[in-house]
């Protein structure tokens, strides 16, 4: 099995209206096996995505289309091939292709296919039955754009409490109210 899966890097570029810089990513060891739908749901997942009930949509670099069909109520675009048994033995090394999550909030990734393949073994010390991320780096921003529990875009960002911690339950030694001896 040696070094038969892709590595794929995974860079956020935009999303919810603004552009990221620095990009953060994710690089992925993916079997070229698995579908585009598995590597979505890894993508996802990786990127902290929890609403998960939004289409999405890979856009490769002859201008394919890459979705679950069966998720657009048969208003898929035109040509879209289905994203779950499209297998990722389509790509190629170094090719380069587009993934976006929510077609509203358009979080737009650059994908590329490295040039060498990987061990999952050496990488992830197992075979998953998935695509899954190997490495990683950057700030994920909400996917909703929400700072905080109850953000509704408006209202003031809450005051930072006064004694660090001191909000805290006592459950770790440096949480809650200073300890007297």
């Amino acid at each position: 099995m040696a070094r038969t899966w892709l590595s794929i890097r995974v860079e956020l570029v935009s999303g919810h209206g603004a552009d990221l810089w620095p990009r953060p990513g994710r690089i992925f060891a993916a079997a070229r096996s698995h579908s585009f739908a598995q590597l979505a749901t890894a993508i996802d997942l990786a990127f902290g995505r929890w609403d998960l009930a939004h289409l999405h949509l890979f856009t490769l670099s002859d201008g394919a289309r890459v979705s679950p069909v069966d998720w657009w109520d048969g208003e898929a675009p035109d040509g879209t091939v289905d994203g779950h048994s499209t297998k990722l033995s389509r790509l190629q090394a170094g090719e380069q292709f587009a993934y976006v999550f929510d077609m509203g909030d358009d979080w737009a990734h650059l994908c590329t296919v490295a040039e060498r393949r990987v061990d999952p073994l050496d990488e992830l010390g197992e075979s998953p039955a998935r695509p899954v991320p190997y490495w990683g780096w950057g700030s994920l921003p909400d996917q909703y754009a929400r700072r905080w529990d109850g953000d509704d875009g408006e209202s003031s960002m809450p005051k930072r409490p006064t004694r660090g911690l001191g909000d805290l339950p006592p459950i770790l030694p440096w949480w809650g109210e200073p300890r007297r001896g």
